[in-house]
């Protein structure tokens, strides 16, 4: 078993300070600054003392930087005006080193909200990736909630501790399980939820509902429609999941100036499917449900159409 907040060999800046007062707090050696030009270009600076980053807009001084709040204004040695910001989680996530699918912000967020994440809850994850999705997941439960991940890759391990490491450094409440999911399942009973980013989550949902208490929330990440396809047959097989949706979201960025407003040539459109499912109560031998009464809504829009 392995702890996302074991010792790595990685430097975190203010070790000892919450995240809330290390982003309210001035810049300082160790720390990571986003520099935007007036494009709206991003330049990522890991800051030290003494040290120095140059671009094609010209050098500035990590000193300059060093020990001023988030938010001023910097000029080059060029001239140029950058401004000087710490990275947000988004913009972290899109930072981190790709060694399998990446499950983006955009989806991350459709995620927490879908699974329902609160403080203190129980979440159980399958497939860790990244890192990102437990990430996201420890910032929504807080240190009174934990989250076990089940990872059957051990050399993404490491790399993915980093990652969380340097995305929820406080986070102690972690904890990765080297197994197969698909032979052996979850130890865990009576989680609140479960994330599965899996290429074959139907060959865990039993494991699921065995692990998750009732009325908990399970939830996939896919990036194909025959995977969705093939997880909804097996939810849809098992009474005691209910309430089963499938949702694609698709970000279209605006540009807008004082002259025109139109869409950007460019758009993040697919990256995956979000697949939900609640677990139920399995009634055995239940009768048959009664069909229900037209309602008048309904018997009108017919009445309309023809």
């Amino acid at each position: 078993m392995h702890s996302s907040g074991s010792a790595l060999g990685l430097t975190m800046p203010h070790p000892h300070a919450s995240e809330a007062a290390r982003n309210r707090s001035p810049f300082a050696d160790g720390d990571i600054v986003i520099l935007y030009d007036r494009r709206r270009r991003r330049y990522r600076v890991p800051l030290y003392t003494g040290g120095s980053y140059s671009s094609h807009l010209g050098a500035i001084n990590h000193d300059d930087i060093i020990g001023r709040t988030e938010g001023f204004i910097a000029v080059t040695s060029k001239g140029h005006r950058v401004t000087a910001l710490r990275p947000t989680f988004q913009e972290s996530i899109y930072d981190l080193p790709r060694q399998s699918q990446v499950i983006y912000p955009k989806d991350l967020g459709a995620l927490l909200m879908r699974l329902d994440l609160y403080p203190g809850a129980n979440v159980v994850e399958g497939g860790l990736g990244t890192g990102a999705a437990a990430s996201a997941i420890l910032r929504a439960i807080g240190p009174t909630g934990s989250l076990t991940t089940y990872e059957v890759r051990e050399e993404i391990i490491e790399k993915a501790q980093v990652n969380i490491s340097q995305l929820t450094p406080e986070s102690t409440n972690h904890n990765i399980v080297v197994a197969d999911v698909y032979e052996s399942g979850f130890t865990d009973r009576a989680v609140d939820r479960i994330l599965l980013d899996l290429p074959e989550p139907w060959q865990a949902v039993e494991h699921a509902a065995v692990s998750l208490r009732t009325g908990g929330v399970l939830a996939a990440f896919l990036p194909t429609v025959l995977q969705v396809h093939k997880l909804s047959m097996a939810l849809t097989a098992d009474p005691r999941w209910r309430l089963i949706e499938t949702t694609e979201l698709i970000e279209r960025p605006w540009h807008v100036t004082d002259m025109s407003v139109r869409p950007e040539h460019r758009m993040v459109a697919h990256t995956g499917f979000i697949t939900t499912a609640r677990r139920c109560e399995l009634f055995e031998e239940a009768p048959p449900e009664p069909d229900e009464p037209e309602s008048t809504s309904e018997a009108e829009s017919e009445s309309d159409a023809e």
